[in-house]
């Protein structure tokens, strides 16, 4: 298989979140995928097959090293890019485990910029136990809370947990143990969980935390951020149509995210990124 590396959400030729990318001429087998991703080693794989002649349309599936997942955004991002080079920039439809979406691709002056339409979104109040092992987890307690936001189980293709941060500090050290991490999210049935500080109403600085595939810290989540934008809509939070988020900062991968939304409630939000090619 012709294994490409790819970065997405980079900025120039900095920082993004690595992803595999494979381009198949028909389906592999399962265990061959989950072998290739946990020999990669980067955070998800994505293996795309083709399922017309037109080179448009495509069955895809993403791995981590330790498991598969419903829905990577980094990865669809980076696959947007393989897939742009492979037959030129356009939109390219994607069937998913579980959703159907799309991701758009153009040549800029910096390399190929990809949009993903997400699976649609929806939100819930934690329960009590999850709220009490995701703060027990970081070391976190009420007060580091920003009550302007409260914390909340989110979905966007792919369920997580966002627990927004008062102070940019506490964000910056954020540490937890990995097997404890794993355990919690698997428990749950998240797929990373969400650190996040509101710098303004429409910028936010995040970190995921992404132990359920074996990842201590994800340097860009689409995903999340496409569950967070559905959050943000489901609040009445004064998004104003489009934010961005930054994240890798304190793990010195930049990354930056852009999201743009409307008022419908649920609607898939699209989510952008920069990309770059690894070695």
């Amino acid at each position: 298989m012709n294994i490409q590396r790819i970065a997405a959400f980079s900025q120039g030729s900095a920082g993004g979140n690595p992803a595999g990318v494979v381009l198949l001429e028909e389906s592999a087998d399962e265990r061959d995928m989950a072998r290739i991703a946990a020999e990669v080693g980067y955070s998800e794989t994505a293996f795309a097959v083709p399922q017309d002649d037109t080179g448009k349309t495509w069955r895809v599936r993403y791995f981590s090293p330790e498991s598969e997942v419903p829905f990577c955004g980094h990865a669809t991002i980076a696959l947007g890019a393989a897939l742009g080079q492979h037959g030129g920039p356009g939109t390219f439809a994607l069937t998913l485990n579980n959703a159907s979406i799309s991701v758009e691709t153009r040549e800029t002056p910096d390399g190929m910029l990809a949009t993903l339409q997400s699976p649609p979104t929806r939100s819930q109040a934690l329960s009590e136990e999850e709220r009490k092992e995701a703060l027990s987890l970081f070391g976190l307690e009420e007060e580091d809370l920003d009550p302007r936001l409260a914390p909340a189980r989110i979905h966007g293709g792919a369920d997580h947990i966002v627990l927004p941060l008062k102070d940019r500090a506490r964000l910056a050290a954020m540490t937890y143990d990995l097997d404890q991490g794993r355990a919690v999210m698997r428990r749950h049935g998240l797929v990373t969980i969400m650190l996040v500080f509101i710098d303004a109403d429409q910028a936010f600085v995040a970190r995921n935390a992404f132990a359920s595939g074996g990842v201590l810290e994800d340097p860009a989540t689409g995903a999340a951020a496409a569950a967070f934008a559905g959050y943000l809509r489901d609040t009445g939070w004064p998004h104003g149509g489009s934010f961005t988020i930054r994240q890798g900062e304190d793990m010195g991968s930049p990354s930056l995210i852009k999201v743009e939304l409307t008022e419908t409630k649920g609607a898939p939000v699209r989510v952008s990124g920069g990309t770059r090619e690894i070695g």
